[in-house]
């Protein structure tokens, strides 16, 4: 028996990397996967569809199920057709695991208007559609008076909800991506619907172009010695939320090797308060008060100049 016995499973992104680990163990654990993977390069670049279909054969060669999708999934209809994909193959859909993504890197004064628009589109809008259209199915089912008991997972990153420079058009898109992920938790509940994200750290083509990560993700030269940049490590993780007696949602959780850790929401802290309209003047000397570290550092500053 595996933990994921007789779940439908789409999962974006799964030809390569931390989407094909997450599609390896989800067929190993029972589940019918849909292996979604446009094809393209690192930054978005081309289309194939064999890297889809060589993990499906993978799956089938261990005597699992799946079927290679390759729509655009920040398309429209390109994400109607994926849902439609699992529900006419398999006949049904349990889990969406959104994954898929591409890297623009550079510094803003750098960055074109099309790195922005295409990093943005294919992580926030690519979550955003698939959802969507399998919200709507799972509202229908609702609706017609089924029980619902489905998982979606995101894919966040601490690029996004820690902040990495030369990354603002990705960090942008994970930041977004973890506050989707909230709201739809909030909007999907009534429906059977949880909705969690992960921010892993792993080694993928993504991490290996991302500045200052490329030389700590390799892998150690001891095989005795635990990888903690595995992507299969963050598979577990994923498949657990994607299981139907989960009750976690709503909740963005930092994944590496053996190591899950809960992601807090932005929240508010220190406050300086009056019962009228504050001053300019006023606000120059109360604001330090909500940064007492940053406050100290300039005035040792100040006097050192002194």
């Amino acid at each position: 028996m595996g933990a994921l016995d007789g779940r439908v499973a789409i999962v974006t992104g799964a030809g390569r990397g931390i989407g094909r680990e997450h599609a390896l163990l989800f067929a190993a654990e029972g589940a019918k996967v849909v292996v979604n993977d446009h094809g393209g390069g690192v930054q978005g670049s081309g289309e194939a569809g064999s890297p889809a279909e060589q993990v499906v054969d993978e799956i089938e060669a261990l005597g699992g199920k799946a079927v290679a999708n390759t729509d655009d999934v920040a398309d429209w209809e390109g994400g109607r057709r994926l849902v439609e994909c699992a529900l006419e193959t398999f006949g049904d859909l349990h889990v969406l695991v959104n994954n898929a993504g591409i890297l623009r890197d550079r510094m803003i004064v750098n960055m074109t208007e099309d790195d922005w628009d295409s990093v943005l589109r294919v992580h926030l809008k690519g979550h955003f559609v698939p959802t969507r259209h399998a919200a709507t199915y799972w509202r229908e089912r609702t609706k017609a008076g089924e029980e619902v008991r489905a998982s979606i997972v995101n894919t966040s990153s601490t690029s996004g909800l820690l902040g990495n420079p030369g990354q603002a058009n990705y960090g942008a898109a994970k930041a977004g991506i973890a506050a989707f992920s909230v709201i739809a938790a909030h909007e999907l509940g009534r429906y059977g619907v949880r909705v969690n994200a992960i921010a892993p750290a792993a080694r993928t083509r993504m991490t290996e172009l991302t500045p200052g990560l490329s030389d700590i993700v390799k892998a150690p030269a001891d095989p005795s010695q635990f990888d903690i940049w595995d992507p299969a490590n963050v598979s577990p993780l994923v498949a657990y939320l994607a299981t139907e007696r989960c009750p976690l949602t709503g909740r963005v959780f930092f994944v590496q090797g053996g190591t899950v850790r809960n992601f807090q929401n932005w929240t508010m802290t220190e406050a300086i308060d009056r019962p009228s309209r504050w001053t300019v003047e006023e606000l120059e000397l109360e604001m330090p008060k909500l940064s007492p570290a940053e406050a100290a550092e300039a005035a040792e500053a100040a006097e050192g100049r002194g």
